[in-house]
Parts: C-alpha cells; sequence; structure tokens
C-alpha cells in the first residue's frame, strides 16, 4: 500500500504517522514532496518498505538520520523495487490529481536523473521538434490530510500555507 501524509510545518500529520507505527504497519511505500521527522520516525520504526520523494533534507529541524542511515545500509534492500529510495520529482502528483497518463518536465534534459531513475521516459513534443521529459503520475492509495475543520461528509476546510495537500487529495484513492 502507499501512502502519503503531506503538509508543511503546523499541517504534518504527526498523530496519522503515529498511529501507523503503533498499529505495527509494514511494507509501505511512504510519499512525500520533502520527508520529514514524521517519516524519520516510520523508517526507523520499520514502516516502509519504500520512500518516493522529490527532495531529501530538513535544515529546519536538523539531519534525517534514520533515513540516511537506511540509504547507507540499504535497509531494506536498495535495489530494484525494494528501494528505500524512488527519486522522482514532486510534478507526478499534479498529474495524478488530473488524472492524466504523464506530466511533461524540461528539468531533466541534460541531467544525471534519467541514469538512476528508469522511470523518466522522452518523447517528441506533438508541438514541435524538441524531446520532453516525462513521468508517470503518481496516485498514492491514501492520502492523509490536516485540515482546521471537517465535517462527517468529509468536507474540509484548510486554510495557510497548503503545500500539495489538495493535490495528493485528489490524486489520492482515499483521502
Amino acid at each position: 500500500m502507499s501512502i502519503a501524509i503531506e503538509g508543511f510545518t503546523a499541517f504534518i500529520c504527526f498523530a496519522a504517522g503515529h498511529e501507523i507505527i503503533r498499529q505495527r504497519r509494514r511494507d509501505l511505500t511512504l510519499i512525500r514532496m520533502t520527508p520529514d521527522v514524521i517519516y524519520d520516525q516510520m523508517i526507523a520504526a520499520g514502516v516502509a518498505r519504500r520512500l518516493v520523494f522529490s527532495y531529501l533534507g530538513n535544515p529546519g529541524v536538523g539531519p534525517l538520520n534514520c533515513i540516511r542511515r537506511a540509504v547507507e545500509q540499504g535497509i531494506p534492500s536498495t535495489a530494484g523495487d525494494r528501494g528505500i529510495l524512488a527519486l522522482r520529482h514532486g510534478r507526478p502528483l499534479h498529474a495524478g490529481a488530473a488524472r492524466l497518463p504523464f506530466y511533461p518536465l524540461r528539468s531533466y534534459i541534460g541531467s544525471e536523473m534519467p541514469g538512476v531513475n528508469p522511470r523518466i521516459k522522452f518523447v517528441r513534443s506533438p508541438y514541435g521538434d524538441e524531446e520532453v521529459a516525462v513521468v508517470p503520475p503518481l496516485n498514492p492509495d491514501v492520502a492523509f490530510i490536516h485540515a482546521q475543520r471537517a465535517d462527517t461528509d468529509g468536507n474540509t476546510q484548510v486554510w495557510g500555507l497548503l503545500g500539495v495537500q489538495k493535490e495528493v487529495a485528489f490524486a489520492a484513492a482515499k483521502s
């Protein structure tokens, strides 16, 4: 199962992450634009089979020692689909939310990323002669969203620094 716990600062769903740890869930694919302390804790607790993210680092709270240790030691295996790292640009959430088949990006052209991530493909633009990098959509099974207000029908109100909470909610099978 893949889960996304999104949100910045006050929107980080620590309670959801701690409940997943308490229930001793295993073999989850954890998705987050920038993993932080809660994902560090979840990896330390053995929750993750794989981690999908676009940027790893959190200068505001210090190093993510458990994620770093997992990467360095290959825990779990860093080979193939069971790797703890699956580098991916953040835009696939936009494609997933819009139910698009892929998301085009110029940023991978000329970089080393296509050499380490086989999911980055290139297609010829239908509107010119140039090649464009594309990545598949990202559709988590479950998204956890922190909101200031919600009702029993699932309607929510969220205000503040939203990040990609809206996109992950629309991209996921369940929120």
